[in-house]
């Protein structure tokens, strides 16, 4: 090959450009197969780790079952800090997940160990046929899942290929044996190749077909095997930075989890090594099965050991990651579904008391927004858009109990009452989309380097003070059905119609004098209207109280 360079008689040229292309081949089946799988599972992997994490052992389950769907445990860990941060999972819970996550991921390596690499290319051609030929989406799911299994083999048949010619590099030879002198090394580079891909299942398939090349021995291989499960931990770490301190825990948990178990097994592996290769022979197992047994064993055995030290995890990195956890609780407190077949009656107080939850969730995210407008603290806007999102899940679920309600028998009044509750909710959720709408803005203002005059600023804080007052007497209205202050929030919306009209006249006078800028204006317009909008969400619910809404 012209140009090709050659070292003690190998083209290193072709061999990094088959490892590299194997590599990506394989890294895009691997992803490709994921998503096939995660569509037919009906996409609601979120709902799985939401509904069934209520206790560790649970989340175990949980968590093997999504990453044996998408086929990475970075992705699981990664929706784990998600819902942390959301508020939608304890750190206890999330720690069971990662374990679960850990053991999940091992299905990769025992699929690559079945030996069927050579029908790579028939797999794939399978896969396109049903992708490209069928409309239904089943089956195109089902050719997804197919096409990214045989992508996945052709790139590790690549791969194997391209790693072929290392055994009989010398330098190579000596790294493998320095790596089984010391695993210690072995472990840093499996982290570091691992950090650099961003994908255990991919190094491990790697670190088979080393194996199976007789390019690196059995005690060099374990050691690398222990670093690339701690090398997976990145992504969560990297998920986890600017999110919630109990994110930041989570993330951090799966660290300590790996580590710890890589510790215990290297102070273990001159017990540990022979006993894989005994099963090895026990089993007649081939070369890549063999590290997928070593695998499985060692993340298996790592959930055990510390499963019965949860609580001391979360301890153990509450005491490392200090801080208040500031994550908003998303979850429905008051919607027990025993209510609504026992005592409707009971059932409406208790959709009440979460509506009445919801509404001061509307109130401290307007409130946390305001603080963003005037100091540009991302941490405001990050504990607002956290209360909007609460909004959403609170709207969903309260929506959902009001409507199975409906369908038990009212009285006049808990018909009446059931009516306002349901509009109420839909009014609270709109408070949310509104100062989600403001901190846009602001993020706009900031990034685009607007600025507001001093009068402007002034006026706008005139306003949202109003607002906040006006949203919360709407509340507190709702709350005692009392006329009156659903009377007054009447009259403050009235007033917060009158600000938007007269400060709009006044930001026009300011800009025609040349003191305004025309993106300032801009942004300017947008804030006084979104808070105008919230008024009228807060006086509708006021109209509730009244007997019905008027606009």
């Amino acid at each position: 090959m012209r140009g090709a360079l050659f070292v003690e008689g190998i083209n290193v040229q072709e061999m990094i450009f088959q490892f590299v292309g194997g590599l990506g081949i394989f890294l895009f089946g691997l992803k490709y197969m994921g998503d096939g799988l995660q569509k037919s599972a009906g996409d609601r992997l979120r709902d799985i780790l939401d509904k069934f994490t209520t206790n560790p052992f649970m989340g175990v389950l949980a968590g093997m079952l999504v990453t044996m769907l998408i086929q990475s445990s970075s992705g699981t860990t990664v929706l784990t800090v998600g819902l942390v941060n959301a508020g939608f999972m304890t750190l206890r819970q999330a720690i069971g997940v990662i374990m679960g996550a850990n053991i999940g991921t091992t299905v990769t390596a025992f699929i690559i160990g079945i030996e069927i690499k050579e029908y790579g290319l028939p797999i794939l051609a399978v896969g396109a046929l049903l992708l490209f030929f069928f409309k239904s989406k089943k089956v195109t799911y089902l050719g997804q899942t197919l096409f990214g299994f045989g992508a996945l083999f052709y790139g590790l048949k690549l791969m194997g290929n391209g790693m072929k010619p290392l055994r009989s590099l010398e330098a190579f030879q000596d790294l493998t044996v320095s790596m089984s002198e010391q695993p210690i090394l072995g472990v840093v580079i499996g982290t570091l190749f691992t950090v650099v891909v961003q994908s255990s299942s991919a190094t491990i398939g790697v670190l088979q077909g080393l194996f199976e090349q007789g390019a690196i021995d059995i005690y060099a291989a374990i050691p690398v095997l222990f670093g690339d499960n701690i090398g997976t931990t990145i992504t969560a770490v990297l998920a986890s930075i600017g999110a919630s301190v109990a994110a930041k825990r989570a993330a951090f948990t799966h660290v300590i989890f790996n580590v710890i178990g890589t510790t215990v097994f290297l102070l273990l592996l001159k017990v540990y090594i022979p006993f894989i290769e005994y099963l090895r022979d026990l089993a007649g197992l081939n070369e890549a099965m063999t590290i997928a047994f070593a695998h499985g064993i060692f993340n298996f055995s790592n959930m055990l050991v510390q499963f019965p030290f949860i609580g001391a995890l979360a301890y153990i990195v509450t005491k490392l990651i200090p801080g208040e956890d500031t994550a908003v609780d998303q979850k429905p407190k008051h919607l027990d579904p025993i209510f609504i077949e026992q005592s409707p009656s009971l059932a409406l107080d208790q959709a009440k008391e979460e509506v009445m939850r919801m509404g001061d969730f509307a109130y401290r995210g307007l409130e946390e927004t305001s603080h963003y407008l005037n100091n540009h603290q991302r941490k405001h806007a990050d504990m607002a858009l956290q209360y909007e999102e609460a909004l959403n899940n609170l709207d969903r679920n309260i929506t959902e109990y009001l409507v199975s309600l409906s369908s038990y028998s009212l009285t006049e009044l808990e018909s009446h009452k059931h009516s306002a509750l349901i509009d109420s909710v839909r009014d609270i959720e709109r408070i949310g989309d509104h100062f989600e709408n403001l901190i846009e803005l602001v993020d706009y203002k900031i990034s685009n380097k607007v600025h507001l005059t001093e009068q402007a600023q002034e006026d706008l804080n005139d306003m949202i003070n109003l607002t906040l007052i006006t949203v919360k007497q709407a509340m507190k209205a709702l709350e005692t059905m009392d006329r009156e202050e659903a009377l007054a929030v009447v009259q403050k919306e009235n007033q917060i119609d009158q600000y938007e009209r007269s400060y709009r006249k006044k930001h026009i006078l300011r800009m025609n004098e040349g003191v305004c800028t025309g993106p300032a204006g801009i942004v300017f317009v947008d804030i006084i209207s979104n808070l105008e909008r919230i008024g009228d969400h807060a006086v509708n619910i006021a109209e509730e109280v009244l007997g019905g809404k008027q606009s």
